[in-house]
């Protein structure tokens, strides 16, 4: 097991908890957590960018999570 500064009966219990949940109760977690992740990447973006529009947002997200080949492939730039 990897370090980890969760106390190791809490972790203990959080592994049983993941071992007994169903598969979609894991898809669930899995989901809300990849959209929460996802969710604060964008806010991140538009701190740095505040006069930014939503489309240029999504470029910026898109370049910084799949990598600029990518982001310029999906918006047709050279």
């Amino acid at each position: 097991m990897t370090p980890t500064d969760t106390h190791p009966e809490a972790l203990r219990n959080q592994i049983e908890l993941l071992r007994r949940a169903s598969v979609a109760q894991r898809f669930g977690a899995v989901r809300s957590l990849s959209r929460t992740v996802a969710y604060l990447s964008r806010r991140a973006l538009r701190r740095r960018r505040p006069d930014a529009t939503e489309a240029e947002i999504d470029r910026a997200f898109v370049a910084l999570h799949y990598g600029e080949a990518l982001a310029k492939r999906l918006l047709g730039e050279r």
